[in-house]
């Protein structure tokens, strides 16, 4: 059994957020909270502003809306049914957690709050984000500190950034995978996709990149792939920017058009399933590699709230507990 926290150390786990409900207004909301922030995107107020009220909250909520109602569950978003789920099994491994989103409810201040709340003296924030990134984990130590700024005492922080090359996370990976293709046929090549982020942001110093390419070798590594068999690429591309590449869509009608049938892919960016994975992935990106000429895109489902999951986690926060 991995070490735990001490009982009075707390655990804020935070993922990116969710709407309220797929309508168009819950998404617009969700979407101005999120693509208000300068993490995200990186231009001048006075720029980006004109173009984010002007132009994307007018068009952009009725399509990712309707992306959303694919995906959506009879409990509500699947990034926070997941999260939820997560967080009710980390508890039962007697660790105080509580949830925080960066955008949209419940808010990372909530979550510290109700950790004070329960007497904690130290509270480990962990990012779902096992590649850093500023416009992810860096956003969520603004909110943070943000929260943690005005407060007369504040706790002993302790803070994630990253667990892209963790062993127990890589193998974790490779079990999933592996279980995928006992119940699936394997496929002839296995694709890895990442979110994708502005180019420009790697350019001034952002580890993401190197990060997601350590991950996906040795991913590859641990199940024993050549290099013909894999390949990584990103996807969720936003504005006329320049993206990290290769593109996932690109990708997938590539390796489609070479006579591919059948493709596996997974998103180890991904630690649970959400809109980019289930709706963007699962679905669109099928439907991109049967019209390129494929037949069968297998997609292997986020880590969620699996025991190997929470194994892994678990051991994380032990040792930064228990390194204080």
């Amino acid at each position: 059994m991995p070490e735990q926290a001490p009982i009075n150390a707390g655990i804020l786990l935070v993922n990116l957020g969710t709407p309220d409900d797929p309508s168009p207004a819950a998404v617009r909301q969700f979407l101005k909270e999120m693509l208000s922030d300068p993490r995200i995107v990186e231009l001048p107020k006075l720029l980006w502003w004109p173009i984010l009220h002007g132009i994307v909250l007018r068009t952009r909520p009725k399509k990712s809306a309707e992306a959303y109602e694919k995906v959506w569950t009879p409990d509500g978003s699947p990034q926070l049914v997941i999260a939820r789920r997560l967080v009710e099994k980390l508890r039962r491994a007697e660790l105080t957690v509580e949830l925080g989103m960066t955008y949209r409810r419940p808010s990372i201040p909530e979550g510290l709050n109700a950790l004070l709340k329960a007497g904690v003296k130290q509270v480990i924030v962990l990012p779902l984000y096992p590649q850093y990134s500023g416009a992810t984990t860096g956003a969520v130590f603004d909110q943070v500190s943000a929260w943690a700024r005005p407060r007369r005492w504040i706790p002993e922080l302790r803070f994630i950034s990253d667990y892209h090359a963790l062993p127990a996370y890589i193998e974790a990976l490779r079990q999933s995978v592996l279980e995928h293709w006992q119940t699936h046929e394997r496929p002839e090549h296995l694709l890895m996709s990442f979110h994708g982020l502005p180019k420009r942001n790697c350019e001034r110093g952002d580890p993401y990149r190197t990060q997601c390419e350590e991950t996906a070798r040795r991913l590859a590594q641990s199940l024993d792939l050549a290099t013909e068999q894999w390949t990584l690429s990103f996807q969720s591309r936003f504005g006329a920017q320049k993206w990290l590449q290769p593109y996932t869509e690109e990708t997938l009608k590539s390796l489609a058009r070479k006579g591919m049938k059948r493709a596996g892919v997974i998103c180890p960016g991904f630690s649970l399933d959400c809109l980019e994975t289930l709706e963007e992935i699962a679905i669109r990106g099928a439907e991109t590699f049967r019209e390129s000429g494929g037949e069968t895109l297998d997609y292997i489902p986020a880590l969620n709230d699996t025991n190997r999951h929470v194994e892994y986690l678990t051991k994380v926060i032990g040792q930064q507990a228990c390194s204080a």
